[in-house]
Order: C-alpha cells, then sequence, then structure tokens
C-alpha cells in the first residue's frame, strides 16, 4: 500500500537528542552508561517519568518524585539539573525542518509524535507550525510505547497505520509503531535517516541529493 504520511518524533529526530544529553550527564556525573534510562524503563507505568509525559505530574513535582525512583535503583542525581541538560539539547536539525517541509510539498501528511511534558515553557510550540497533526503525550495522556497514541496519531491524520512512515530514536517505541503495520526508520543519523526516507516516498530530501 502507498505510504500517505511521515510521522515525525521530536526529541533525537527533529530535535537535538535527549538520549545523548542523559549520555553526557551519566559521564560527568560517574553514572554508568544507560542507568538513567534503565530506571525510565524499570519504574514502569507508574514510574515519575511515565507520569510526566502524560501530563500527570507537574515538572515542580517531578524533580523529588524521579529522584525517588533513581535512590531506589542505587542513584543519587539532580533531576533538575538532568532536565536543563536535556533541555540545552533540543536544537532544531535544519536538515529534518527543511525536510518537513518537502515531503508536504510533495502531497504527503505529516505529524509530530512525542513524548513531552508540561513545562514553564513550552519549547517545541514553534514547531507546531510545520506539522499537519501535533501529537503530545502530555496533551492526551498516553504516551510512547502505547499503541493507542499511535493509532489515535494515524487518525488525526486520516490513514491507516500501514500508510505511515514512523522516525524515531529509541527501539521501542519503533518496534510498537511496527506491530501495528508501520514502515519505521531508526534515527541514529539523521541524514542517513531522510536519505533511507527519501528513497521511500521518492522525494529528494537532502540538498546533495
Amino acid at each position: 500500500m502507498q505510504h500517505r504520511a511521515v510521522i515525525f518524533d521530536l526529541g533525537g529526530v527533529i530535535l537535538g537528542s535527549p538520549l545523548h544529553a542523559i549520555a553526557d550527564f551519566e559521564t560527568l556525573h560517574g553514572i554508568p552508561s544507560g542507568r538513567i534510562n534503565r530506571i525510565v524503563v524499570d519504574s514502569g507505568h507508574d514510574g515519575a517519568w511515565s507520569r510526566l509525559e502524560r501530563g500527570e505530574l507537574p515538572m515542580r513535582e517531578f524533580y523529588a518524585a524521579f529522584e525517588r525512583d533513581c535512590e531506589a535503583a542505587g542513584v543519587t542525581l539532580s533531576a533538575r539539573d538532568l532536565m536543563e541538560r536535556i533541555g540545552a539539547a533540543a536544537q532544531p536539525r535544519s536538515t529534518m525542518i527543511r525536510a518537513v517541509a518537502r515531503i508536504r510539498d510533495g502531497g504527503l501528511g505529516t505529524a509530530a509524535l512525542t513524548n513531552n511534558w508540561i513545562g514553564e515553557n513550552d519549547g517545541s510550540a514553534f514547531l507546531k507550525p510545520h506539522f499537519d497533526v501535533f501529537i503530545e503525550s502530555s496533551v492526551i495522556g498516553l504516551r510512547k510505547p502505547d499503541p493507542r497514541i499511535y493509532q489515535h496519531t494515524c487518525e488525526a491524520i486520516g490513514i491507516g497505520p500501514e500508510q505511515a512512515i514512523f522516525l524515531d530514536d529509541i527501539g521501542r517505541n519503533l518496534k510498537a509503531a511496527r506491530a501495528l503495520g508501520m514502515t519505521t526508520i531508526k534515527v541514529d543519523d539523521p541524514d542517513e535517516a531522510l536519505q533511507a526516507l527519501g528513497e521511500l516516498i521518492g522525494i529528494a530530501l537532502l540538498d546533495d541529493t
């Protein structure tokens, strides 16, 4: 079936990677590599990070709650310092912004699908005009990899999952999308991801292609 829309994660795809920011934080503070992300996953549905991304926990309460999750796993850190580092890394990638515009000009739908949080400043608000649909976990109360958030996104665009291409930098988010029938691209190197996407949809997305 022909693809009719492209769905983009924000952090790590359209914006600089929070995973890289977390890795740098771990290195700086002598925390074993990958430990923070493991705490996020292991704390599960009721963990502070998941609750933050579903909009159930305001940032001012998240700091202490996430620090407790970390302490339970044997890690002591400043959640405020961690989130500030993640925020500083969330700079827009100009090649991705241009690619979204080319995709829209080519007649395909575009959507942003992000796990985010409600903060004092909405750092992603400036991106909304670039997309046909903008889905935020903290607004709708669902977060990736819950299958319902992918289904919600597809319904908002007016397509079936099998008509979507989804780009994300986290494997478990991509796995859930594939299970619904989406075509997926893992974003490690942004240019390589755009090259692969361009080949799928028949649109040159890089300036040198």
